[in-house]
């Protein structure tokens, strides 16, 4: 996918250089308008990186000390991260078994007097069943926050993803179906007064320089990578068409493999595969095999967070969450990217079904 981009991306980076203006400035805002547009929002702030978005929209709505977020069991870790870092506390509600996202029924089960917010994970690059999140939110006067760095262009009843919460937040780590050539990440709202905060509270807490008005932070996005998501952002569509089809060839490929579970589509949602995740039997086995012959896979993810370290004092225990447990037992990443060739994707398959 770089390949193609090359010279585009070259000629842009040149023209950053002579500019002499390296953080914020017309490339971030410009790449800001352009991906509200794409996105249905009505503002982006482009930030650091995805964490640092998910942080700072917790903190423009307030969320912090004695507040509780319900989120997956089965979510990568900086979704927990966001929270604690926010003074709030994590409170993990486990998966739909069909879909891997986070399950409403659960996350409505999950609520307290202290839940603050729910925090829906699109993960893998399927969108969450957001109308019934945000219908339990309502009902219970809770505001909603996407974790929206797997699934850029994925919808949930025709919107897309990253414009159902009050605020939002997304990745651009390199991975990402909308990937910059280092971190970057971006928060996008509908609302004015959450957007001001956010741009203020990047910069140090200053809109005006050398002027703070509230103790910020240093998350801003640069003008490098903004550009460079600005001519990617133009491929995006035609990138997660690539990857439907490619991941449409594994699920015809791989069906009859009754040793795997494969991903489901849930009913009125789109997924872009930022990630194509099989759980299977005898896992580590699997994956050696695949090495063995040239096909490297990944976990995501090996450890939940509830049994990590970093979670080790928070009174958690294993199974606990045995849904998100199975799935750190079990789950494994094919190859799939932009520019993989459909020979190859029956390759992988064909491979598996040696396999079993």
């Amino acid at each position: 996918m770089h390949e193609a981009l090359r010279q585009e991306i070259l000629d842009y980076l040149a023209a950053f250089y002579d500019s002499n203006w390296y953080i914020l400035g017309e490339p971030v805002q410009a790449f800001e308008a352009d991906y509200a547009r794409w996105n249905g929002v009505r503002h982006c702030i482009g930030v650091a990186n995805g964490l640092d978005a998910l942080h700072i929209a917790l903190r423009a709505l307030r969320v912090g000390p004695g507040d509780e977020v319900i989120v997956p069991s089965n979510t990568y870790i900086a979704s927990w991260l966001a929270v604690t870092m926010a003074g709030a506390t994590p409170v993990p509600a486990e998966p739909d078994p069909r879909t891997w996202n986070i399950d409403p029924e659960k996350a409505a089960a999950a609520i307290t007097s202290r839940t603050k917010a729910i925090m829906p994970v699109h993960l893998y690059g399927q969108a969450c069943a957001m109308d019934a999140l945000v219908a339990i939110a309502r009902q219970h006067d809770l505001r909603v926050v996407e974790d929206n760095a797997q699934a850029h262009g994925a919808r949930c009843g025709g919107r897309l993803t990253g414009s159902f919460g009050q605020i939002n937040a997304t990745s651009f780590y390199p991975t990402k179906n909308l990937g910059a050539l280092g971190d970057a990440g971006a928060i996008s709202t509908d609302d004015a007064a959450l957007a001001e905060f956010a741009r203020t509270f990047r910069n140090y807490g200053s809109r005006v320089k050398y002027y703070n008005e509230m103790p910020g932070v240093n998350s801003r996005l640069d003008a490098a990578q903004a550009g460079i998501l600005q001519i990617k952002l133009r491929r995006l569509d035609d990138w997660n068409q690539e990857r439907n089809l490619l991941a449409q060839i594994y699920r015809e490929g791989l069906r009859e493999v009754s040793a795997l579970a494969l991903p489901e589509v849930a009913a009125g949602c789109t997924h872009v595969w930022h990630l194509f995740v099989v759980l299977a039997e005898r896992r580590d086995a699997l994956q050696a095999h695949l090495l063995e012959r040239g096909i490297q896979t990944m976990i995501h993810y090996p450890v939940p967070p509830h049994l990590q370290k970093a979670y080790g004092g928070a009174g958690f225990r294993e199974g606990q969450f045995p849904l998100a447990e199975n799935m750190a037992r079990t789950c494994l990443s094919l190859p799939l990217y932009p520019g993989m060739r459909t020979e190859q994707v029956e390759k992988v398959c064909e491979e598996i079904r040696l396999f079993y």
